[in-house]
């Protein structure tokens, strides 16, 4: 479902979407990328990449570096969540995991939590059912993001968690943009306004 823009050129609370990354967008770091956005609103937005793992971590080693230990050899991929606060850590989850005071509810089928508690219940096999573990973030300033999409950056989508949480994070990118019901090599870096 795409979601557009008024003539005022604002959208509504995108909390809970998928933007698409572009071709073309102009910043390599976001290349290719499927974020999804966990915050937004007139003061700005938050984002996780859910596509690009980490190429020197995976969750083992992770769990290790903070002396995490559990029943269970928790392991998977690291996502690069995005280039603000690169140190920092977030898991994206489904909603069957929950801490009243720590977990950010996206929407009715997702949550973050960003404390070492759910890691522990992870390595435990308490955890979420499904979960992205996730350094850094992508931010925006007021009316950033709006920009960007009004520039031909981003395209959005909803957030199905078949999608979100698949395995074949290659794969994302394409599987969003087709979701869509768009060819990926039709998508022109070109924008417009008619």
């Amino acid at each position: 479902m795409f979601w557009g823009m008024t003539d005022e050129t604002t959208l509504k609370d995108l909390t809970g979407k998928l933007l698409i990354a572009m071709p073309g967008m102009g910043d390599t770091r976001f290349e290719k990328s499927v974020v999804v956005l966990v915050a937004h609103g007139s003061d700005g937005g938050m984002g996780l990449i859910i596509n690009k793992p980490a190429p020197s971590i995976d969750l083992g080693h992770l769990l290790e570096q903070l002396s995490i230990e559990g029943e269970i050899a928790a392991n998977g991929p690291i996502f690069f969540g995005g280039p603000v606060e690169n140190s920092r850590g977030f898991v994206l989850h489904s909603s069957d995991y929950r801490q009243d005071d720590t977990t950010l509810s996206i929407d009715d089928q997702m949550g973050m939590t960003a404390t070492l508690d759910i890691l522990q219940a992870m390595a435990n096999g308490a955890g979420p059912d499904k979960s992205i573990v996730a350094l850094g973030y992508a931010g925006w300033g007021p009316g950033q993001l709006e920009e960007e999409i009004a520039q031909n950056g981003w395209l959005i989508a909803d957030a199905e968690p078949d999608l979100v949480f698949s395995g074949d994070h290659s794969g994302k990118w394409i599987a969003a943009i087709e979701a869509l019901g768009i060819n990926p090599i039709l998508l022109s870096a070109e924008g417009g306004r008619a």
